[in-house]
């Protein structure tokens, strides 16, 4: 069974780069089955909460500097 979802031209973008030989489904698959949460690792008392607030930072610094490549992409 298949269903029809609507997503943003970015996220289109972003998939049709990944997929490659695959179906979409089986890339969306993938980074589901992937994802993990910063949380599911310091639940299991991995990283103290000075470590954890450190890579939570990293990440988000991170993530402002890929949203602006995206930007310079797309426009």
């Amino acid at each position: 069974m298949s269903k029809n979802i609507a997503i943003s031209d970015d996220v289109y973008r972003e998939l049709k780069r990944e997929k490659g030989n695959r179906s979409f489904s089986e890339v969306i698959r993938d980074h589901l089955e992937e994802r993990r949460r910063l949380t599911d690792v310091t639940g299991a008392n991995i990283l103290d909460q000075e470590t954890h607030d450190d890579v939570k930072n990293d990440i988000e610094d991170l993530s402002q500097g890929t949203l602006s490549r995206l930007d310079d992409e797309t426009v």
